[in-house]
This record gives structure tokens, sequence and C-alpha cells, in this order.
């Protein structure tokens, strides 16, 4: 009964690419338990991977975007929404009607792996969902950023007496539709790049998701929000180095630097403030320095090159891509080499091993 959400507060980290990976690899290792994937991202990239890849998935995307009559709403997250704005103070209890499964459509994916399905129109609805924010009662913020967390709970009622484990896949940015999606989030996981930019993002997000702000600036409204009403806000699970090189001990001379300074910067947030990070696993020793700090937070992503391309494009995860000539990508034969496999494949494993 846990919720994951990938983000940072930037785009080009792989948080879609990771959560069809992560979401795909969690429910083969885990069969007895139901995984539940809710695209919070317009750009809807990781409902397309887990659909079917670039030509199958964007098919059936559509056809869940589709309304069955004027008055029906879209099998997706936009379609959740609309529900939540016509009665955006009380839950009416029809969350699962949003769920697809997904093994139905695409039967690379396990079968007990279901979708909320992303939607461009979620970008459309950002100012009405603001908008409910502000009016009703006077704790309409907190109504308002209850809405996923009743989707949430509609979906574990749904099913019942079966364990169910989300991973919320996000957009890279601070939006309503971000912060009603942290609302609902129990761990997060933090996907970064070697790159400057990456850096910046991870301050940016320790100040808004925790409140540590830059001297002389504000607080963010959903970290004041938060404590004002009690809620609480995710905690932080594990920060992801993301399609970093294989050479040089999983990471290129020039990116380490980069990777050491969003560790410290990481790191710094927990000598502050330890409570806003989840000890794993279950009974393991609390960190007492950078290094034994960065092997519980830290875990390094390879990239697999060809075989990363072809496991999003054509909606396998990578589990299941095989080695040698494949059929045509978007019009191209590829060749996938063993060697990649033999590096990504176990590496996205022991990342999933890790989770609770």
């Amino acid at each position: 009964m846990k919720t994951y959400m990938i983000w940072n507060n930037k785009g080009g980290v792989g948080k879609s690419y990771l959560t069809f990976q992560i979401a795909s690899e969690y429910a083969k290792q885990n069969p007895t338990k139901q995984i539940v994937v809710i695209d919070m991202c317009p750009q809807a990239n990781s409902s397309v991977m887990l659909l079917g890849g670039v030509n199958q998935g964007y098919s059936n995307l559509k056809q869940l975007h589709q309304r069955v009559n004027p008055n029906s709403n879209p099998k997706s997250i936009a379609g959740y929404i609309n529900e939540r704005i016509m009665s955006p103070y009380q839950n009416p209890f029809k969350g699962t009607g949003y769920l697809t499964d997904v093994y139905q459509l695409n039967n690379q994916i396990p079968s007990n792996l279901s979708l909320v399905a992303g939607d461009q129109n979620l970008e459309l609805q950002a100012h009405q969902i603001e908008g409910a924010t502000r009016t009703g009662p006077f704790d309409a913020w907190r109504y308002v950023h209850l809405w996923i967390s009743d989707l949430i709970a509609d979906i574990r009622n749904f099913y019942n007496q079966k364990d169910v484990t989300v991973f919320i896949d996000s957009n890279p940015s601070f939006s309503i539709y971000t912060t009603i999606a942290l609302a609902a989030t129990d761990s997060l996981l933090i996907p970064f790049t070697a790159d400057g930019s990456s850096l910046m993002a991870i301050q940016s997000l320790i100040n808004l998701v925790y409140g540590h702000s830059i001297p002389g600036l504000p607080q963010s409204t959903y970290f004041q929000n938060s404590n004002t009403y009690r809620m609480t806000v995710p905690k932080i699970y594990m920060y992801i180095g993301n399609r970093l090189t294989q050479s040089n001990n999983n990471s290129a001379t020039g990116f380490k630097n980069i990777v050491l300074h969003i560790t410290d910067e990481i790191y710094q947030l927990w000598q502050n403030n330890s409570s806003v990070f989840e000890i794993h696993p279950n009974g393991a020793n609390t960190p007492n320095n950078k290094s034994s700090f960065k092997n519980m937070f830290l875990y390094e992503v390879n990239d697999a090159n060809t075989a990363s391309v072809y496991s999003s494009v054509m909606g396998i995860p990578l589990s299941k891509v095989t080695a040698g000539p494949q059929k045509n990508m978007n019009g191209k034969r590829v060749t996938i080499n063993q060697t990649q496999l033999d590096k990504q494949v176990p590496n996205i494993e022991n990342l999933v091993k890790n989770l609770i």
C-alpha cells in the first residue's frame, strides 16, 4: 500500500522512461500485487510506452481519449479531473471508471498492471483546478489537494484485499496538477542527469517541497498550506542518476563533479532535516556519513543505448527485449547488443528490489 512519484522540477531527466521501466519491472517482481500507474503528465509519454509504444501506444491512447457520448468523460486522468471539477469538495467515488487494464492492449506488460492514462487536456484544466482552491469552503485548497488521494483510495477499494502499489508519473514543473499529485505521494523518486540544470532543478525541488527557501524569497504556497492543513509531504526515497555513461565507474569524468554537487545539495538537506527522507529497507541503520547516505539514497541507471530506445518506442520493458536483429522500429531495422542488455536489465532489476 505505497505510492511513489517520479518527479524532478525539469524535463529531460527520463521521468516517463523510468516510470515505464520501474512499474513494469515492479509488476513482474511482485505478481501478487496490483500495480497502478497514474500519468499526471500532459505529454502522456509513460502512457504511450505502456500502451504499446510510439505507433500502437498512440493509437490506444487516442481511443481512451474519445468520449463514448457527449456527456461522458474520456478514460484518462483528464476525465477524472473533469469529474472532480464538477464535485470539487466531495469524493464522487468514480475513480475506478478511469482505469485501463494495460495487458489487454499491450501483452508485453504484466497482467497485474493498470493505468490511469495521461491526457494533454490536463494542461487546459489547470486554471479550473486552481479556481477550485480559491472558492468554496475555507479549506478548499486542502479538499482539492485530496483529489488524487481520493482516486487512489477508490482504486484500492476496487481491488479490495489486494496489495496495491501506485507509481505516479509527473509533469516537469511545479504546476497545480503536480502539487495535487505530491499531496497523494508517500515516497519521492528524483531522477537527474549529470548536468548543471539538474543541480538547479534539485535545489528548486528542495525549496518548493520542503520549505528550504533561498534567503529573501518566500516559501512555496504548497509547503505553507501543507503545514497549515497538516498534510504530509512525500519523503525522499531515492535520487536516481539517469542515463549516465557506462564507462569509468558508471559516470564519465566530466560528469562526476555534477553528481558530487547534487549529492552535496541533497546531503545538506539530510543534515538539516533528516525526517524528510525515508530510511530503507526496513531495519536498515540510519546513515551517519556521506558515504553511507549515498549507499542508501543514490542509485545510478546506465543508458542501454539502442536497447533503451527500442524498449520505449516499441512499448516492451527492457527485461523482455531480446538481443539480435529486431523487426522494424519506425521503419528501421535495428540490432540489439547483448552487452547493453547485460548491463541495463540487472540495473533496473536491482533498482526495483530496493523499493518496498
